[in-house]
């Protein structure tokens, strides 16, 4: 086993690491930056083969996605929750594997960047529509890098930090080559040999390329996103407030208490009322239930539909309704309703985007192979048509976009409904079946560079936590705690323009995913026709069996 084998390896894990940790809840940015800056010179330094940087790429997945997604396994054992990060941590050795290659065209740091977007791409989208956890773009929620969401969405994001902490690793590498290089000359010039200028000046071009590189992407971030934002002005408001009720208890069996459920949040709507009675907060326009809030079908059983209709009135207002379904084909619907008072639901949302594992079972006599919870994921069916709704205020209606919960780490769920219209966004959420784990932070997070994304105020509401009430430029105005029950309100503007990375939506990221396939093609022609036939006659002229045989770093 080779020391430059080893000290990758180490590189990777450290690396990997370090990304994890710039997650929330600790929400260190900068440690994703110095993660892909050592992964990039894990893949540079000594041109390792494409293997060596399969396996470096692997490393680190393992070490990025095992400590960022132990909830998935907080109540089913560690089978699923390593299997999935297993899982991720091939796409990041088919990463490793490509950014081998296309780094030993001009500009390694470009096609690292590239070949980053286009790896998280494919795992956001395949097998199963993907699995989005853990991109880039949600470590930066307190980074500066974070505007540049507006410009070029949550792709173009995880691109400027890929693109900063590479272009810094790779300055460093071409000054200690410069140093090196430069003691090699001072000995030859000193024994009589050597053009030293000539060599000197290209490697300071080479130095100067490379912090130009370096400093591209908080630049784009500083000087080109904040003209964006200021042309997305509000022109109205409405006043909300976000209801989290809480549940009885903590594990995937929660559900079992739905009545529970629905009371806890009535109960919290009820009290808020009495608030708004006595003069001790203000009227809203309309209020938001989590999701999973009445897993009581209102429009089955006429006794959740008057225990809603009691709350609506007691504030005087419409309540956004997280609720499940039956339909006409025995499968049932993640809704949200628009429950108006006495004339009952005025709109409806069913959820998109359903989540594999959960909702739905993927080849489930497969998987029940491995596990006894298989049979408790559901057999949700997808719903259609717009992904907005209306909702009646007293200073007119207010077009509301909804992600629900697995939906928000999915690109084309929010852009969707802002494209429809969508004045603000609103996020029901479920997370009481992963406890008091890391999970609903980084759910959060998401959330936040959705709102800079688009331009939009978010509302996330929760059954048991963390709601909050986010700004448009991502920040925070207002947060619950874990397992509590909490009314959010607030003032939010209400936006009716696009911003640049809503009218660009994928085609930022396409372009870069054209753009890594073709740097890949190019590179491995380019490997074959003149790298890989001079090495092996090189080979066989000086019988370097090592070199024949495929053998090294």
């Amino acid at each position: 086993m080779s020391q430059p084998w080893i000290a990758r390896t180490g590189t990777a894990a450290v690396a990997g690491i370090a990304m994890w940790a710039a997650f929330p809840p600790r929400n260190w940015w900068f440690l994703a930056v110095l993660g892909l800056g050592l992964l990039f010179a894990a893949l540079s330094v000594g041109a390792p083969r494409v293997r060596t940087g399969a396996w470096v790429g692997f490393v680190f997945g393992l070490a990025f996605f095992v400590p960022l997604l132990p909830w998935i396994g907080v109540y089913v054992g560690p089978l699923p929750w390593l299997a999935l990060a297993a899982v991720l941590a091939g796409y990041l050795a088919l990463f490793g594997a490509i950014a081998t290659v296309t780094m030993r065209l001009p500009v390694p740091p470009v096609w690292f960047t590239l070949s980053w977007v286009l790896v998280e791409a494919l795992r956001s989208a395949f097998p199963f529509g993907g699995f989005p956890w853990g991109r880039t773009a949600f470590s930066q929620v307190d980074g500066p890098l974070l505007p540049l969401a507006s410009v070029l969405g949550a792709p173009g994001l995880s691109a400027g930090v890929a693109l900063f902490g590479s272009s810094i690793a790779w300055l460093l590498v071409v000054l200690v080559r410069a140093y090196r290089r430069t003691s090699t000359i001072t000995t030859e010039v000193t024994d009589g040999v050597g053009p030293a200028t000539e060599r000197s000046s290209g490697v300071v071009r080479i130095a100067t390329a490379a912090v130009a590189i370096a400093l591209l992407a908080p630049i784009a971030a500083i000087a080109a996103t904040p003209a964006s934002l200021d042309r997305n002005i509000a022109t109205t408001s409405a006043r909300i407030g976000a209801v989290q009720g809480n549940v009885p208890r903590l594990g995937l069996d929660f559900n079992a208490q739905r009545r529970a459920v629905l009371d806890n949040h009535v109960r919290t709507t009820m009290a808020y009322g009495r608030a708004i009675d006595t003069g001790q907060t203000e009227q809203p326009d309309f209020v938001l239930w989590p999701e999973n809030a009445s897993d009581i079908s209102p429009l089955d059983n006429a006794d959740a539909a008057g225990e809603i209709t009691a709350a609506s009135e007691a504030v005087d207002a419409p309540i956004l309704v997280g609720t499940l379904i039956r339909n006409p084909d025995g499968r049932p619907t993640n809704s949200v309703l628009v429950w108006d008072g006495a004339q009952g639901p005025v709109d409806r949302y069913d959820k998109h985007i359903v989540q594999p594992f959960g909702e739905y079972l993927p080849w489930r006599p497969f998987f029940r192979l491995f596990s006894s919870y298989a049979d408790m994921a559901g057999d949700f069916r997808p719903g259609t048509g717009p992904t907005v709704v209306d909702v009646p205020g007293r200073s007119g209606t207010v077009t509301v976009g909804v992600a629900t919960c697995w939906e928000v780490a999915f690109d084309r769920a929010a852009r969707q409904s802002v494209r429809e219209g969508a004045q603000m966004l609103f996020v029901p959420t479920n997370n009481a079946t992963f406890g008091r784990t890391e999970m609903t932070y980084q759910q959060l997070a998401m959330s936040q560079v959705r709102a800079v994304e688009h331009g939009r105020a978010v509302v996330v509401a929760a059954t048991s936590g963390v709601s909050a009430v986010i700004a448009p430029d991502g920040s925070i105005s207002r947060q619950s705690g874990i397992f509590t029950s909490d009314v959010l309100t607030g003032r939010l503007p209400l936006h009716d323009d696009m911003i640049l990375a809503t009218r660009l939506g994928p085609w930022p990221e396409v372009l870069a995913i054209i753009a890594a396939v073709a740097g890949l093609l190019f590179a491995l022609r380019s490997r074959t026709r003149f790298s890989l036939r001079p090495r092996r006659v090189a080979a066989r002229a000086t019988g370097d069996t090592k070199e024949l045989d495929g053998i090294g770093d």
